[in-house]
C-alpha cells in the first residue's frame, strides 16, 4: 500500500532500490521538483540566503541559523 505523505511514490521506490535511505528517498520524492524532466529549481548559488535557509529548515538540517550562504549550499547538497 503506498504511503500517502510521499508525492511520488514510484521515485522513492527507485530511490530505495538503488540504496537511498527511506528518510533521504522521502525528501527527494516530496521536493516540489522532483521527477520533473530536467528540473525547474534554479541552482542553489542563484537562491538568497533566506531562500536557501528555508529549504535548510524544511528538510530539518541542524545548526542552519550559525551558517553562511556557503555552508548552507554545501549542507544541502549532502542531504
Amino acid at each position: 500500500m503506498p504511503d500517502p505523505r510521499i508525492n511520488n511514490e514510484t521515485q522513492y521506490q527507485a530511490l530505495l532500490e538503488i540504496g537511498y535511505s527511506k528518510e533521504k528517498a522521502a525528501r527527494i520524492a516530496n521536493s516540489p521538483d522532483a521527477g520533473e524532466k530536467g528540473g525547474n529549481a534554479k541552482p542553489y548559488n542563484e537562491w538568497t540566503k533566506e531562500e536557501l535557509y528555508q529549504e535548510a529548515r524544511r528538510v530539518g538540517i541542524q545548526g542552519r541559523s550559525y551558517m553562511s550562504k556557503k555552508n548552507l549550499i554545501e549542507s544541502l547538497r549532502k542531504n
